[in-house]
């Protein structure tokens, strides 16, 4: 078992994407992607660490090998794999015959911050693709792949190899690997006050009094050095 797999996994699989949003907010870390969401309703929450892909531009130099396959290779079981198209809708960037094989390869799954195809085959392999859309345009003679583990822009946020990438319906928010420790132990506390706040809202009917009580508003508000 990896670390990821030792250490967070199932911490971060009880948690939302919006806890783990707000966590970095409260670091002053920008982790919120947006416009990025599951190409069906029943692919729900998955976290994997960011095996990364850079698509850029067809044209003179040519691509040895089928765009995203060395990612798959490169990636390990529970990866997700990261593409930054930059966001383009007229074109595809993964297709069925990678999601076959990255599902071969046990990784979790693809996330796109532009648009996939052959949905159709990505359901029957059931190999969860988060993007912005699907369309019917081979990225052949469109685009091509830059590079693979780089550093890379994804919905606004960089994304580095080993990053952790986080989805569930709201979208997909990234955390630094360097500050997951730090995120997701913020991420929990909110997590229990927010399911604190909801009991007792549900069991008092007193919304106002108990937020008020909670203070919700200031949950992401850090305490002033000395204070109490």
């Amino acid at each position: 078992m990896n670390v990821f797999d030792e250490k967070y996994r199932a911490r971060f699989e009880k948690l939302s994407t919006t806890n783990v949003s707000d966590a970095c907010d409260f670091y002053n870390i920008h982790g919120a992607t947006y416009g990025i969401r599951p190409m069906i309703e029943k692919w729900g929450r998955m976290v994997g660490r960011a095996v990364t892909v850079k698509m850029c531009a067809a044209g003179e130099t040519k691509n040895k090998h089928h765009l995203g396959m060395n990612a798959i290779v490169a990636a390990e079981p529970g990866d997700i794999i990261v593409i930054d198209n930059g966001g383009r809708l007229d074109t595809s960037c993964w297709g069925g015959i990678l999601a076959n094989s990255a599902k071969m390869k046990k990784v979790t799954g693809t996330v796109i911050d532009g648009c996939c195809r052959d949905l159709d085959d990505i359901i029957d392999a059931d190999y969860p693709v988060y993007a912005r859309g699907c369309v019917v345009a081979t990225a052949r003679g469109r685009i091509m792949e830059q590079s693979t583990n780089e550093m890379i822009s994804f919905g606004g946020v960089q994304v580095r190899p080993g990053d952790v990438v986080m989805c569930d319906r709201s979208g997909v928010v990234i955390v630094p690997w360097e500050h997951v420790d730090e995120v997701l132990a913020k991420a929990e506390e909110l997590y229990d006050k927010e399911e604190a706040l909801l009991a007792e809202i549900l069991a008092s009917g007193d919304l106002l009094g108990t937020d008020d009580k909670f203070n919700y508003e200031k949950m992401l508000k850090k305490k002033a050095k000395g204070g109490h």
